[in-house]
């Protein structure tokens, strides 16, 4: 993988590096802020994953600081007995804890008043085991939310359920997907203005995607919006006011792909969901079009691959943005959306900020989806710029796949430079913590026929090591001047989020099972616990019942990244898990498969 093009990659990246520690000590004068909406004082709970509406993930709480985080212990542990990837966020509400399992999605109420936090009760959904069978990427699950004394999650066969938070009795469950057709549920809800928000998964197996809201109050439908086929279906009308021209005609949903192709067009809504509610705005990604072969889809695909702005009481589209037009390599705009306010070439601007599966962190413009800023955090060969001017990618044509064709050193790779796993924003530093990845991949396209409920990709893929030999890395992102501050290298792609707090602490997991904190301004490691499983979960942070700030993860391989383990599959096999297998075969040496929760306090 040598070249001119990887060795200055490589320069830039050592120089950016050694110059960290001193950029790290000063950001700008002028730096990102969260809103006011994402503001208020820090009431010690942990709602819902995002923590805030904003998504920045980040908590006031400092007793845990830079000083003291050293002498971290285990305060308790829990199981959850299932033995699967562990995606959730642990919720803290009051003096109750709420841990969401993987498949079969079982819900549990722990009481943090009492020692070792025994479970108060457990729900259990029983999802149809026939959802495992059609799960793209492990029967993984991002988290329960609460609202108005209710938990609301999602279930694999594509159920919503609202629980009682007191009592976990069964308030409301509502099906919204059907299995047969490949639809499964993977996703954390979002609550707002008395509607649960809920997308679906399944863009591997030739589904159409939507986003569906319901009535928080009874699980009714409120609206649902496609994200291909005609205006009508994609609730696009005359309040429909993109920044692009690239966006802007009639029925795009239809027109941009060949003859009925839209019908299985994929553009799920699996990731993440941020709300503004000064401009009561609902924003939501889209994922990739089907199938992966792109030769079998000319033209934009719309309306894949981008960033929506809906009106959250009627569903219907403001803005849309797209981050990858005929995606060919499975970019997803899934990850999360940041917003904050900050002044941007002398203007004040509400902003959206997206590390993106392309590769690039994108600022947009969140009231009219303008791109003000696109600047890359991985060694891209895939894609040679970026035009502002438009806000499209310049692909490199010499890694456009072609039919029965390999096609060799594609970076990013097919779940991006980052996937899902969120990143944190501390409202003290001001900076994004970002945890990514450092892999590239050999990519051979193929015919792909559509049959309901079985894969529809059209791809082979095989993944491996970026520049330099490691596959993580966790970075410090400075949003006005688009550049890294300091980066730590990691052996395994990241899959955890990352937690940001006014100690002046971030922390993250990584797929060999280490737990650990960092110094936010220097990445200075601080501390480390060595956890039975490789982590792929959320951590998240609270004040206890006791008045101390505790720190929870939880632990169990897996994921798309970790289902060489979590799935059993075979080494040997170089394509399994639509490729990662090939650059994960030595994480079997080093973890086995888990699910527990992990809590950690000060003496």
């Amino acid at each position: 993988m040598g070249g001119a093009r990887l060795a200055a990659t490589l320069a830039a990246l050592m120089f950016v590096q050694l110059s960290s520690s001193i950029q790290a000590q000063t950001p700008p004068a002028s730096q990102p802020a969260a809103p006011p909406f994402a503001s208020a004082p820090d009431d010690g709970q942990w709602t819902i994953p995002q923590k805030n509406f904003a998504s920045t993930r980040y908590s006031d709480l400092s007793e845990i600081n830079t000083e003291n985080v050293k002498s971290l212990q285990v305060a308790f542990t829990f199981s959850t007995g299932v033995n699967r990837g562990q995606e959730s966020a642990p919720l803290v509400v009051g003096s109750t804890m709420y841990v969401l399992s993987p498949y079969p999605n079982i819900l549990y109420a722990l009481d943090l008043t009492q020692p070792g936090a025994p479970m108060k009760w457990q729900y259990n959904p029983k999802p149809a085991a026939a959802a495992q069978g059609v799960a793209c990427c492990d029967v993984v699950n991002r988290g329960p939310a609460y609202s108005n004394g209710r938990i609301f999650f999602t279930t694999l066969d594509a159920h919503v359920v609202a629980v009682n938070a007191e009592t976990g009795e069964e308030v409301w469950k509502t099906k919204l997907g059907d299995i047969n057709r490949g639809e499964t549920m993977t996703m954390a809800p979002l609550v707002a203005k008395g509607k649960v928000f809920v997308g679906i998964s399944g863009g591997e197996y030739g589904v159409r995607g939507w986003i569906h809201a319901l009535n928080e109050a009874d699980g009714q439908s409120a609206w649902k919006a496609y994200n291909t086929g005609p205006d009508q279906d994609v609730k696009i009308g005359p309040d429909f006011k993109p920044f692009y021209d690239s966006e802007k005609g009639k029925d795009l949903g239809v027109t941009t792909w060949p003859a009925d192709a839209w019908q299985q067009g994929g553009g799920t809504v699996w990731g993440w969901l941020s709300y503004d509610p000064d401009l009561n705005l609902l924003y939501h990604g889209t994922g990739n079009p089907g199938p992966w072969n792109a030769n079998q889809r000319p033209g934009d695909n719309k309306w894949t691959a981008g960033i929506f702005a809906r009106d959250p009481d009627t569903g219907d589209a403001r803005w849309f943005y797209q981050t990858a037009p005929h995606d060919i390599h499975d970019w997803d705009t899934v990850n999360e959306m940041i917003l904050l306010d900050m002044e941007w070439e002398g203007r004040p601007r509400k902003v959206m900020v997206h590390p993106g599966r392309t590769g690039f962190v994108y600022v947009i413009d969140r009231t009219t989806g303008e791109v003000l800023s696109a600047k890359p955090f991985h060694a891209l060969t895939a894609v040679t710029g970026f035009d502002l001017k438009t806000a499209r990618m310049q692909i490199n044509p010499e890694k456009e796949p072609v039919n029965n064709r390999v096609i060799r050193d594609i970076c990013p790779t097919a779940p991006g430079a980052k996937d899902w796993n969120p990143s944190a924003f501390s409202h003290k530093t001001g900076l994004l913590y970002i945890p990514h990845m450092n892999m590239c991949m050999d990519w051979q396209s193929s015919e792909a026929n559509y049959i309901a409920g079985t894969p529809y990709v059209g791809a082979e893929v095989r993944m491996f090591p970026g520049p330099g030999g490691h596959m993580g890395e966790f970075s410090a992102w400075d949003i006005r001047e688009g550049k890294e501050l300091w980066t730590i290298k990691e052996r395994f792609p990241l899959w955890s989020g990352a937690l940001a707090t006014a100690g002046d602490v971030v922390f993250y997991g990584t797929m060999d099972g280490w737990f650990k904190a960092l110094h936010a301004r220097t990445g200075e490691e601080l501390w480390k616990f060595k956890t039975s499983s490789g982590i792929i979960g959320q951590p998240t942070t609270y004040r206890g019942p006791d008045g101390k700030q505790y720190v929870a993860i939880l632990s169990g391989v897996g994921g798309w990244a970790g289902a060489i383990v979590s799935g059993d599959l075979d080494p040997r096999d170089a394509t399994a898990a639509l490729g990662f297998v090939n650059a994960m075969r030595e994480l079997k040496d080093v973890t086995t498969k888990g699910g527990s929760l992990y809590v950690f306090k000060l003496p």
